[in-house]
């Protein structure tokens, strides 16, 4: 009964490490919009984890000493890992900012977690439930409506820009990080992985940065890029990264996942306290799709 209970604990855990991740995530495509037409997005992406590196240094450099044979044991999958996850997805992030809505990229990046399931399918053997299946037909639902409106239809008329092809490759590319994460070598704890893939990916970003700021105009570094830059780095990466971590190896990647698909309800929430974008009853019926979904697909029967 006690082994029970611990672990139904920590599945709530799990999932509540999800949805701090994914709310904390929901204000990184407003930043992606705030500041397109002022920080390039290389130099957005590097200055981003050059301050996630620096908060989190001081809480994780004596576990990335003590570790130190393990990282060096296992670079290749670190450098695989930073690279797609630290180095590739935000970036593509900004970019498809400069030419589709917050809205959009919030959307698309809920794409993600389909990719999580078939991936955490084809190399976790992680089995697709009948319930599952029906907690995704729901969640989908919920987008498309709104997506559309309330009127499916309309997806036939939708017209893509270059910013949502962006984003949906980003998507992929979280998803296949997601799916690495439970790869993660057992001889590494949370705060050495994540500083060593920040490291590396910061490190990666470096050439694309100094390419991007002999070739294009220079970040503009004024108080609104400065607090997105803390935003971004403290809270989006350090705190963020750390959670989806935990959340992805007490939960799995599948049902991580789901509780991703949260995250156009949080980044509306964001606009209607912050930019006063106003909520109606179709987006209250969307959101109660969705949550429907993601518990219908994670509800477990006790027995």
């Amino acid at each position: 009964m006690n082994g029970r209970r611990s672990a139904d604990r920590a599945v709530w855990a799990g999932y509540l490490f999800a949805i701090g991740a994914t709310l904390i995530w929901s204000g990184n495509f407003i930043v992606a919009r705030e500041l397109r037409d002022s920080v390039p997005p290389v130099s957005l992406a590097f200055w981003r984890w050059f301050v996630a590196v620096a908060a989190l240094l001081p809480f994780a450099i004596r576990p990335l000493i003590s570790e130190w044979h393990s990282i060096r044991a296992n670079l290749p999958y670190l450098s695989l890992t930073s690279f797609l996850g630290v180095t590739v997805f935000n970036t593509l992030v900004y970019i498809g900012g400069h030419t589709t809505s917050a809205l959009n990229l919030s959307l698309i990046s809920i794409t993600s977690p389909i990719f999580i399931i078939i991936l955490a399918r084809l190399f976790l053997r992680e089995l697709l439930s009948l319930r599952k299946a029906a907690g995704i037909v729901l969640v989908v639902a919920g987008v498309i409506m709104l997506i559309t409106g309330g009127e499916p239809a309309r997806l036939l008329s939708l017209s893509f820009t270059r910013g949502d092809l962006w984003m949906l490759a980003g998507a992929a590319i979280f998803a296949v990080y997601s799916i690495l994460i439970v790869r993660k070598p057992a001889g590494l704890g949370v705060m050495a992985f994540q500083l060593s893939t920040f490291m590396l990916g910061l490190l990666f970003l470096l050439p694309f940065y100094i390419w991007e700021r002999v070739t294009g105009p220079p970040a503009v570094f004024d108080a609104t890029a400065i607090y997105s830059f803390v935003y971004l780095g403290v809270f989006a990466s350090f705190f963020a990264f750390v959670l989806w971590h935990k959340a992805v190896l007490i939960s799995g990647a599948s049902r991580a996942g789901m509780v991703y698909y949260a995250l156009p309800l949080f980044s509306g929430l964001l606009a209607w306290i912050y930019l006063h974008e106003p909520i109606g009853l179709l987006h209250l019926f969307s959101g109660l799709l969705i949550v429907s979904g993601i518990l219908t697909a994670n509800y477990e029967r006790k027995g």
